[in-house]
Formats: C-alpha cells, sequence, structure tokens
C-alpha cells in the first residue's frame, strides 16, 4: 500500500457544496453515491481519481466504463494534472483489447497508475494473478446499478475483497429506478457489492437544492405549444391503438401480473421491453397472436416519438414504411397483420396523416361530391410543426434582445445552443433554420401586392422539397414492390404447377371453376392476393401529377448550395475559417454526461431546449451556478397536453418516487457484516470434498487441504457459470483451451453449449469436430446443454423464438434429430442437461467429488500441435468464429491458418496452392472455392 507521509498538493474542480461534501465522503470511507441525473457524477468521480493519481504510486482500477467516459476521464485526468502541476500523475491506461499481450499488462500494472479495463480481461487477470489483488489500492465501480449477482463485475469484486480487505471500494451510479424493483432492492446490491453504507443526492437533497437555487440561479422561460387538430386527432388514434393491445394482452391469460400494464405506464420507453421480459419464460406459450400485440406495441411507441418528431411528410413516409412491413408475403395465406391496422383509429391515423401533407383541390366551379371521394386533383398542405415557428420568434427575440441590449458583457459567448432529442431533429431543425427566409417566387409577388404585411418565418420551401422527393420516392416504392410481387408469384406458381403434377396423379383435373366472392368482376380482375390484407386507398397517378405540377422546383431550388459530405480540404486558407462565436447557432442531441462538455466549451448565452429532457435543466443549472461570471436563458419548449409532456412529467415522478423509496429502505436496511467475499461453508463439508477414497492398487486414504480446482477457457468468462463456480469455494484457473471449455478432473471434460450455441454449432459442423477432438484425449467427454436460467427449461422455447426457427419432429434437420445422430456417431459422448447455470455448478460439484484435481499445465498442452508454444493461442476471436464457418475449416486447420496468415484478408487471398500446403488438398479446394465464388451466379 502507498506511504502516506508526503501528499502533494491537488487542486480540484468542485465549486459547488454538495460536491464537496460528496468528495470529502467518499474520501473519509467506502460506499454506494447514488446520484441524480445530471448532477455531474463523472465530474466527482475525476477529482477522486486525481487525488489518488496524483501521489503517483497507487493503482487504482476503474470497472465498467464505456469508451466515451474512458475518453472524459482521460482527459480530466490530464487537465487535473496540469493545474495542480503534480509530475508524478500517470494519467489514464486503458486496457480494453484482447491484442495487448501478456507481458504488456504486466510491465503496465507493474507501474501503477489508473486503470479502465474491460471486466473480461480484468477477471482474467485477477485470477491468473497477473494483476495481484493484494497490489491494488482500490476500485471504482460505474454503472453499479448494472451489477447483479451473476455479472462478471460482481465476480471481479468478490475476487478483490478475498484478497485483499484493505483497499478501498467506490461504487457510483446515477440511475436510481433499478435500486427499487425486487424485494430488498439496496440490500442485495450493497451485497453485491461488498459495502455497507449508500449516500443517496436527490435534486431535492438540501445541500444539492440549496447550491443550485442560490442567487445564481439561471433564467428558465417555460413556453408550452398547443398542438395542431390533426396532430391531437392522430395522437389520440395511437392511443386508443395502445389501450386496446394492452386490453387484448389482458384477455391473453398469460398467468403474469397485470396491474402496471396501463396506458400510463405505456408511455414509458421500456414498457415494450418489460412486457416481453416478463413474457419470456412462457413464450413459447403465449399464441401467436400475444407475440404479434408485443411487438405492435414498439411499433406504435415509435409512430408517437416519430409524429412529435418529424416532419409531416416524413411522418406520412415513416407511415407508408410500417404498412408496407406489416403486409403478409405474397403467396402467403396465413392471417398475420396486426390487429391494430384493422381498428377505426388505425384508419384515422394513416387517414389524417396524408390530409397534413395534401388533400383535393376541387375545379373551379365544382361542387365536393357528397360520397367524399377525392376530386381529380391534389393540392399540397404541408402542416408544419408548431415548434418551427415558435423557434423562429425566439431565435428573433433574441437577435433583438443582443441589438438592443449590447452593453452586457461576461464570461459567456453569444452563442446560441439549440439542443433536441436525436441526431435526425438535429438535421430537421438545421434545415429550417437555414431555408426559413426562402420566399417562393409566388409568395413574392403575392407581399408585393400587399408591402405592409410582414413577412414571417416559413418551412413552405423545405416542405415543397421533401414532398417532391417524398412522392418520387413513392412512385419507385411502388415499382420495386410491384416486381418483388411478380418474381414471388412465378415463383409460387411454379410450385403450384409442380405439386399439381404429382398431387392429381390418376385423377381428373380440378374444376377450375369456383365461386369468389365478388362475382365475375372479381374472378377476372385476378389482382387480389391469395390471402385477405389491408388495402388502403392510393391515390390515382393524374392526381399526383397535378400535385408534382403544382409544387414543381422554382429558382430558389437552383440557388442553393448542396450538401457537402466528403471535402479533400485542399486550399483550406482560401475557403475555411474560424466561426465568430457570437455570430453562431449550435443545434446538438441530447448526449447523457457529455453534454456538460457542450456546455464547458460553447459557453452559450441563450440555451433553447427544443425537447424537455430533466437531466440536461439540472446540468444548465449545474453550469450557470459553478460560475459567477456566466449569464444563461434557458427556453423550455413542450408540446401541451401531449405524450410528451407526460412523458417528462412521468420520469420526474419516477426518479422522485425511486429516491423516496430509497431512503425509506435505508432507514431500516440491517449491516452486512460478511465483507471478505468468502462463501460461508461447512468445514466438515469442505473436509469431505477434499479425501481422496481411491485405494485401488494399495493406495491410502488420502486428505489434501487445497480447495478443488476447474480449468476454465477464457473464452467461458462471458457467461455467468466461472462466477458461480468460484462463488461455490472452486479454485478456477484460467487457460486458453483448445479441447473442451471446462476440465473437471484428469479424465473428465466438458464442452458447454447454450441452446442457441448449439444449433449454430450443429449448423457449421463445429460440434462434430469438437467431439472427436475430446473423445481423443479424454476418458469421459461430456456435453453440457444448458438453458437460460428466465426461460422455461424445454426446447420448444426455442421453437418459436423470433431469431432461431426448428421445425417439426418429422424433419431429419430437426435439432433432436441432430442429437440422436451425435449420440450414434459418438456413444462414449455423455451429454448433461442443465436447467441454469446455478444447476450447471452443483452437477459439477457432483462430478468433481472423489476425483483426482485437474492438471492446468496439460490441459493446455492437450490439443495444441508439436513444439506450438501455449502463449501463441492469444489471438482475436471473432476472425476465428468467421472462420470456422467456412467449408473445410476443422479446428486443426483453423490453428495451422491462425498461425501462419495474419488477418481474414490474406486467407481470402492465398492461392490454392498455398492453401493446399497448410491444409491439405480437398480442404485447401473448399476454402478456396469459398471466397472465391461468384455473388451474382449460381
Amino acid at each position: 500500500m502507498p506511504s502516506e507521509t508526503k501528499k502533494p498538493s491537488v487542486k480540484l474542480s468542485l465549486p459547488l457544496e454538495y460536491q464537496q461534501d460528496c468528495f470529502s465522503e467518499l474520501r473519509n470511507e467506502d460506499e454506494l453515491v447514488i446520484l441524480a441525473r445530471g448532477l455531474g457524477l463523472l465530474r466527482v468521480v475525476t477529482n477522486l481519481l486525481h487525488s489518488y493519481d496524483a501521489v503517483g504510486n497507487n493503482l487504482v482500477v476503474i470497472v465498467g466504463a464505456d469508451e466515451r467516459e474512458n475518453g472524459w476521464i482521460g482527459e480530466a485526468l490530464a487537465e487535473h494534472a496540469a493545474i495542480s502541476k503534480t509530475p508524478a500523475a500517470r494519467g489514464l491506461s486503458q486496457v480494453n483489447t484482447d491484442m495487448m499481450s501478456v507481458g504488456t499488462r504486466e510491465r503496465m500494472y507493474s507501474q501503477g497508475g489508473v486503470f479502465s479495463i474491460t471486466s473480461r480481461i480484468l477477471v482474467v487477470d485477477l485470477l491468473s494473478r497477473l494483476l495481484n489483488p493484494e497490489t491494488v489500492t482500490g476500485f471504482v465501480v460505474l454503472h453499479s446499478e448494472r451489477i447483479i449477482a451473476t455479472s462478471i463485475e460482481a465476480f471481479i469484486i468478490r475476487i478483490y475483497r478475498q484478497m485483499n480487505k484493505a483497499g478501498f471500494l467506490k461504487a457510483f451510479s446515477d440511475n436510481p429506478e433499478p435500486f427499487t424493483t425486487g424485494y430488498a432492492p439496496l440490500a442485495s446490491m450493497m451485497r453485491n457489492l461488498f459495502l455497507r453504507k449508500p449516500s443517496l443526492w436527490p435534486r431535492f437533497h438540501v445541500a444539492v437544492a440549496k447550491s443550485l437555487e442560490g442567487r445564481k440561479k439561471a433564467e428558465v422561460i417555460e413556453l408550452e405549444v398547443p398542438m395542431t387538430d390533426k396532430m391531437r386527432d392522430i395522437q389520440n388514434a395511437i392511443l386508443e391503438c395502445v389501450e386496446v393491445s394492452i386490453g387484448e394482452l389482458r384477455k391473453a391469460d398469460t398467468g403474469l401480473e397485470l396491474d402496471d400494464w396501463t396506458l400510463d405506464s405505456a408511455l414509458h420507453k421500456n414498457f415494450d421491453v418489460i412486457v416481453r421480459r416478463q413474457l419470456d419464460p412462457i413464450w413459447h406459450r403465449v399464441s401467436y397472436r400475444t407475440r404479434q400485440i408485443v411487438h405492435d406495441l414498439t411499433v406504435l411507441r415509435s409512430i408517437l416519438h416519430a409524429l412529435l418528431t418529424y416532419d409531416a411528410v416524413s411522418f406520412n413516409k415513416y407511415l407508408d414504411t410500417i404498412l408496407a412491413a406489416h403486409q403478409p408475403p405474397p403467396g402467403s395465406n396465413r392471417q398475420n397483420q396486426s390487429p391494430w391496422l384493422f381498428l377505426d383509429a388505425a384508419n384515422t391515423i394513416f387517414e389524417t396523416a396524408k390530409r397534413r401533407v395534401y388533400t383535393g383541390k376541387p375545379m373551379d366551379g365544382e361542387v365536393p361530391e357528397a360520397s367524399g371521394a377525392l376530386p381529380d386533383s391534389l393540392r399540397p398542405v404541408l402542416e408544419e410543426q408548431p415548434k418551427w415557428a415558435l423557434l423562429a420568434d425566439i431565435l428573433e427575440e433574441i437577435e433583438r434582445d443582443a441589438y438592443f441590449n449590447p452593453g452586457i458583457r461576461d464570461d459567456s459567448n453569444g452563442t446560441i445552443l439549440i439542443m433536441c432529442s436525436d441526431q435526425g431533429t438535429c438535421r430537421q431543425l438545421r434545415e429550417y433554420v437555414q431555408n426559413m427566409h426562402i420566399r417562393l417566387q409566388q409568395a413574392s409577388e403575392d407581399d408585393e401586392v400587399d408591402g405592409d404585411a410582414e413577412v414571417k418565418p416559413s418551412a413552405t420551401f423545405m416542405m415543397r422539397r421533401k414532398l417532391r422527393n417524398y412522392l418520387n420516392w413513392k412512385r419507385d416504392f411502388a415499382r420495386v414492390s410491384a416486381s418483388l410481387f411478380t418474381e414471388n408469384q412465378k415463383v409460387l406458381e411454379g410450385f403450384a404447377d409442380q405439386r399439381g403434377a404429382n398431387g392429381y396423379r390418376g385423377k381428373g383435373p380440378p374444376n377450375k371453376r369456383r365461386r369468389v366472392r365478388g362475382g365475375l368482376s372479381a374472378a377476372a380482375g385476378g389482382g387480389r392476393p391469395v390471402n385477405s390484407s389491408l388495402q388502403m386507398a392510393e391515390d390515382r397517378e393524374s392526381q399526383v401529377a397535378t400535385l408534382l405540377a403544382d409544387i414543381q422546383s422554382t429558382d430558389a431550388d437552383g440557388a442553393q448550395k448542396d450538401e457537402v459530405t466528403v471535402d479533400s480540404l485542399d486550399n483550406m486558407e482560401d475557403y475555411f475559417e474560424l466561426y465568430e462565436m457570437n455570430d453562431l447557432v449550435v443545434i446538438h442531441p441530447y448526449d447523457g454526461d457529455m453534454d456538460e462538455h457542450v456546455l464547458e466549451e460553447v459557453r452559450p448565452r441563450y440555451v433553447i431546449m427544443y425537447e424537455p429532457d430533466a437531466a440536461f435543466i439540472r446540468r444548465v443549472e449545474v453550469y450557470r451556478s459553478s460560475h459567477n461570471d456566466r449569464n444563461v436563458r434557458v427556453y423550455f419548449m413542450y408540446y401541451g397536453g401531449s405524450v410528451e409532456e407526460q412523458r417528462y412529467l412521468s420520469a420526474v415522478r419516477r426518479e422522485k418516487d425511486a429516491f423516496t423509496r430509497l431512503i425509506k429502505e435505508k432507514g431500516n436496511m440491517a449491516v452486512t457484516i460478511t465483507l471478505d467475499g468468502a462463501a460461508p461453508s461447512d468445514p466438515q463439508e469442505q473436509f469431505l470434498r477434499t479425501v481422496n477414497t481411491r485405494i485401488a492398487g494399495g493406495g491410502r486414504l488420502a486428505a489434501s487441504a487445497e480447495p478443488p480446482r476447474i480449468v476454465v477457457d477464457v473464452r467461458e468468462f462471458r457467461s455467468s457459470l466461472p462466477s458461480l463456480l468460484h462463488g461455490r469455494s472452486n479454485v478456477v484457473v484460467p487457460c486458453m483451451l483448445t479441447v473442451a471449455d471446462y476440465v473437471l478432473t484428469l479424465d473428465i471434460c466438458i464442452e458447454r453449449k447454450s441452446v442457441r450455441d448449439l444449433i449454430s454449432s450443429f449448423k457449421n459442423g463445429r460440434l462434430f469436430n469438437q467431439a472427436e477432438t475430446m473423445l481423443q484425449h479424454y476418458k469421459y467427454p461430456m456435453l453440457l446443454i444448458e438453458f437460460d436460467q428466465n426461460k422455461s427449461f424445454t426446447l420448444d422455447t426455442f421453437g418459436t423464438d423470433h431469431t432461431t426457427t426448428l421445425s417439426t419432429a418429422n424433419n431429419p434437420q430437426d435439432l433432436q434429430s441432430k442429437l440422436a445422430l451425435l449420440t450414434l456417431a459418438f456413444p462414449r459422448l455423455k451429454i448433461i442437461w442443465s436447467s441454469s447455470p446455478y444447476q450447471t455448478a452443483e452437477i459439477f460439484d457432483e462430478l468433481k467429488k472423489q476425483q483426482e484435481e485437474p492438471d492446468p499445465i496439460r490441459a493446455v498442452q492437450i490439443g495444441l500441435i508439436a513444439g506450438e508454444d501455449p502463449s501463441d493461442q492469444s489471438f482475436n476471436q471473432t476472425p476465428q468464429d468467421m472462420l470456422r464457418a467456412v467449408p473445410g475449416m476443422t479446428e486443426k486447420n483453423l490453428s495451422r491458418i491462425t498461425l501462419e496468415v495474419g488477418n481474414l484478408a490474406d486467407v481470402s487471398n492465398l492461392t490454392e496452392d498455398e492453401l493446399d500446403v497448410m491444409v491439405g488438398k480437398e480442404a485447401g479446394r473448399q476454402v478456396y472455392r469459398f471466397f472465391n465464388r461468384s455473388v451474382l451466379e449460381e
């Protein structure tokens, strides 16, 4: 452990009181910090890391950080080291790739510093003692809400706490909701993290409120935007479809708790995921209709989001794609269209969305027909989003304010920052701001007549261009759909002719005449597909032609610059210059903690929140309270009475309720005493497990004090089984194994397969090669088929899965038939069925009783080519998995190619003669033909 004799002076960047209090608590004791979103979690983490990094001889490990957070932490540590002038600080080192050699990692660990290591590499390095847990100063765990008992991060923390009782352990989270689900969830999480004290920092915390609501409070202007009547009609229709779908799910009698399946909870962005997770254990038993409704909930939520974010033309185009995707394939007799499409509300959605774009135009002197049919010509409507006009008014107000009040001088720039939900909305707003002052030729002539009228910003130019593109897209889309339908019909007709030739042998042909609904006209038309599908009314060619003529390109279109996608950057000095920050409008999507960087770098005086986001409001509060000399005005826009407003309010309410429950549970929570990570067990049972009762050949009854040992392939650490084996007091030895995944004894090896892996291994023939190599080297080879603990212990689950389709039992390609063939081909191969990783760990314990312990060195050497170095096996696994799918590629051939060829590109460029030398004549021919086969010809 580092000595505390001489501490360098450290300068922290924690200007607010609650940040300083949180930092002081973290330095004094280990705890779990749960901070409300937007209150600057990463700022606290980076200051804490810098306080340890400045000493210079600490070894701190970060667990759970993603790539962007690593970039943030690395930059922050470098800035802190420069400001504090601490030459001993080493900054952040990332260990996130399998290609980094063992020697390099060992050398880096010995030098110390702050390391961000991916979980799979870290657990292997800890178990192999490449990184000695006793030399680690402490662990910093991010995203602790993701840590469950079987996760690899919980495995890492357990290893660390078993070997190192003195090092610190700090855990962080800014997502309180997961800590409130289940029985005593906070206590369970603290047990997984081996911590005793939680520290809660909600927005309503006294220190947080005092820091953010002082005299430096940001100026916030709340603007409620009313939706148009058509938008409100569409929203109500979508909500009606959602409500009907939830009602259908309730009628399905799934036997689940349905109290949370309400319309209000359906607005939550993860509702469809929650429903699917609840139905997962009985997914194979629910009807096709129920599974379809679960999928429909996802579609309806996406339509609800698109209504408020897409423009009218893009929204109508999106509905067209949804309708096309829900059409059954040509020739299909299955009624598989979604139930919500047949509701009256669905018709309201599609018809109203179309009327937002264009509608019928009565001719001069023509009276509209009472039947409601569209006239012969169409006129564009092009309804604009209500927020666009308000955005233009805000920009005009800001410009007027900057002109009439130029005297305000502070550290802020005059930059306008517009924040929205995603990149698509960013592109839409940028296009609107660029084109809102372009006036069409017709509008210019009208304005000359009425010159006194004020010219308001308009999206007419942009929307006309979008409508032209949409009509062209729809024409091409219809053409492609027709050609695909024709090709499918030819295939189906050929298949029907073949069946007719075989099925009516010796019989007269069936009666060609049959009664059809609609009489002779329907029979003569022949245009209706075999199945009944929902057909929407299409516009006639003459109508579309008049509409295109009405919105034809003008001179203003030709004057617009093309979008620059690729620039060679030649003559940069002549064409490029730095922007003047005071004249800049920055449009940026919400990006979590990265938004703090945007605020610090742009330093905007005006912030326009195009869509509500509670976390960003807090980030603006923290930014304003942290800088005395920066004034910020925030315009907060939302659609009144919309799903957008309801979703925002429910998100704030859920977070507040979560913190309230956590505070209550913290007050009643029992203190966990056992924090050493050792699994409690009976000493007598531990002794009996080590007794060797093999007395054949005059041997003696012997006992060993060593705990049971299991050799595990390093690729298996993606699963939870190694963690469970370690939790049952087994010594897990990670090795790069060529044969099998687990070696339990000198004679027993096990190849573990999940059902999905089993199906793919049968398809590419890899399992037969693995079984053959296990039989060559071990006396008792076994195949373990492990199921998911959250699903039923049956193969029927995978027969109805969307991603994996199993055939009927009579088909020889069926999974059960393949298993029978496998046992016939390898009679000595034992098959073990396990319902979950927990049961697998129990099975392994039973198999190891009264057996000799495995030798890791021998297990590694088995299957290697003579003279091959085991350390050379540390190759990238993804290319190897791709090569295993190539015809003719056995495990031995794969090993030779991996050792002699650098990458996949080199393998694909090898000649047939070169492949013959490596893998043999027949296998070389198969590999060469695979890579050189034309994709255009059969």
